[in-house]
């Protein structure tokens, strides 16, 4: 027995040191470097962010900042090993990791105990009820499943890619074999990624979707006006509008409820939305748009809006609603769908498809008013929320001098950080303006606000942002993972928590949780503007005698209807 023993014993010592390592990669105990950095993220997750979160996902948060941590942590201190060849003795490692373990306790419980105040004071910062459960062993529970399991995932990665180096090194040299060995696991990680996991999320999503998109919601009938697609005579059926589009539709104001705010006979409002099924390529729906425009009477209207849709085809009705009411009805709108995936995910995958229905409708718009006498046209105006914004921006060219020229106001409410006339127009911001406040020239051309009184004095600019200081969807860059943002700078915005602070890669990753919540905070917050959205038109496209009373009047109605 002893003589198999230590022939076994002699077996591994004639085993290569990395194939004798791999069989430990998964279970072997962690690492101090690793561990050091682990700890300082996770307490840098707890940390304020744009907008409050649930605990459970606080806990997921704050599991996959240790994780990235614990890997950034781990290849400092191998280079440090193996290129300046820095390894402490037994003794000082022994010390070194008692005064880890006991310090980085302290410190970690004493950071999960100040984050339930952390989150208070980011709910006060966007005006929610500062009362909230925040159960800290459940997060410490819960961000030490997710680190285990995510590191798990990370070394089976890792103790694959040596089994594969191993089984190169048996016909090319070793160093040969290592370099081939990343460059392939490098490759099947990423494809598998993509094209696996992306790809089969996203192609489920889209299922999901088109099955959504066919459905009606509650209430919505098809209408009974010939001046809303869907309706008698339509060009467009009302089953081919989509879930988006029949919710625009059937939701608009009627004739009455437009004379009695404006004291006068109104219009009956036109409302033409093209669906994704309506025809079989961008083009055609475009076409068929302006053909609908033509059928309701739409250029004989005082004004034509072209509205930018998100992913979904989705239009904020507050931001329809509030332009009917102004023009009591002398209104005609216009919007087009390109895709069944909701916003953000649409704005990952469809960025093109996005920027290519922009372009089709408003040049097949732009067109059609060309053919009429130029004092015989409709005021143009544009409003995009979101992804529709980047819709309205592309579909002028993304050139701030074009969209001025083309049209008679635009507003765009909560503009995604890739928005090119956006970034320009920060970017060359007046000196001194915080950028999520930015003055732009004076203010003559393009304004931005986020509460009513930002807008009071705005005079009639051509363009109006909308942008909350704590909306992710603005403030999402990649960019975050490495340099602090300036929107970050002091003094930081109404609605941003003081105490939020810039970690590297741990911020970027706080915002992109962010987004999944943006929509959870009352209006005039992260990524809801509601009845602010009144102010932005009224510094843009207010009709001929309307008063900051109206404005207050109408508000009303379109935050509490």
């Amino acid at each position: 027995m002893a003589e198999q023993v230590g022939r076994r014993s002699e077996d591994r010592e004639g085993e290569p040191e990395g194939a004798r390592r791999a069989s430990r990669v998964i279970r072997r105990e962690l690492g101090m470097g690793g561990t050091l950095v682990a700890v300082a993220f996770l307490c840098a997750s707890l940390s304020p962010s744009l907008l409050p979160r649930p605990w459970t996902l606080q806990g997921v948060v704050a599991g996959l900042a240790a994780v990235l941590g614990y890997g950034l942590g781990s290849a400092i201190s191998a280079v440090l090993r193996r290129v300046f060849g820095l390894i402490p003795s037994p003794r000082a490692r022994r010390v070194a990791w008692w005064l880890l373990v006991a310090g980085g306790a302290v410190v970690a419980l004493s950071v999960l105990w100040f984050s339930a105040d952390w989150q208070r004071e980011i709910r006060l910062s966007v005006g929610m009820d500062p009362n909230i459960v925040w159960f800290i062993p459940l997060i410490a529970l819960v961000a030490l499943a997710t680190f285990t399991a995510l590191l798990a995932l990370a070394r089976a990665v890792r103790l694959g890619t040596r089994k594969l180096i191993a089984l190169l090194g048996r016909f090319v040299p070793a160093l040969v074999a290592k370099v081939a060995g990343l460059a392939v696991a490098g490759f099947l990680v990423s494809v598998f990624a993509n094209d696996v996991l992306f790809a089969g999320f996203v192609e489920v999503m889209n299922n999901t979707s088109s099955l959504a998109n066919g459905s009606t919601s509650p209430g919505i009938h098809a209408p009974a006006s010939s001046r809303l697609s869907g309706g008698p005579g339509s060009l467009v059926s009302w089953g081919s509008l989509g879930r988006t589009g029949r919710d625009l539709i059937g939701t608009t104001p009627t004739k009455q409820q437009l004379s009695t705010f404006a004291g006068r006979p109104a219009k009956e409002p036109i409302r033409v939305y093209v669906g994704l099924d309506s025809a079989p390529t961008m083009a055609e729906q475009a076409r068929l748009a302006v053909r609908e425009l033509e059928r309701t009477g739409a250029f004989d209207r005082a004004v034509l809006a072209v509205m930018g849709t998100t992913g979904s085809g989705w239009v904020d009705s507050d931001g329809a609603d509030s332009l009917e009411y102004m023009y009591a009805g002398d209104t005609a709108m216009v919007a087009m769908q390109y895709s069944y995936l909701p916003s953000w995910l649409s704005f990952v995958v469809d960025q093109a498809k996005a920027a290519e229905a922009g372009r089709a409708l408003v040049s097949a718009v732009e067109a059609r008013l060309a053919t009429l006498p130029a004092g015989g046209r409709p005021r143009l105006v544009a409003f995009g929320e979101s992804l529709g914004s980047y819709f309205v921006e592309q579909g002028f060219g993304g050139d701030l001098d074009d969209l001025l020229t083309a049209t008679d106001g635009v507003l765009l409410a909560g503009p995604p950080n890739a928005n090119p006339i956006w970034r320009s127009v920060v970017a060359r911001r007046d000196p001194g303006s915080p950028e999520w406040r930015p003055l732009y020239q004076g203010g003559k051309q393009v304004a931005f606000g986020q509460t009513p009184h930002d807008l009071a004095d705005a005079g009639r600019p051509g363009l109006v942002y909308l942008q909350n200081a704590s909306d992710p969807v603005v403030w999402w860059n990649p960019s975050l993972i490495w340099r602090k943002p300036a929107w970050l700078a002091e003094p930081s915005g109404p609605d941003v928590a003081p105490a939020m602070r810039w970690y590297p890669v741990v911020t970027f990753w706080q915002v992109v949780v962010d987004l999944t919540i943006a929509l959870g905070v009352p209006d005039g917050h992260g990524h809801r503007y509601g009845p602010n959205l009144v102010n932005g038109w009224a510094a843009v496209a207010a009709p001929e005698g309307w008063t900051p009373a109206d404005t207050d009047r109408l508000r009303t109605i379109i935050q509490y209807r």
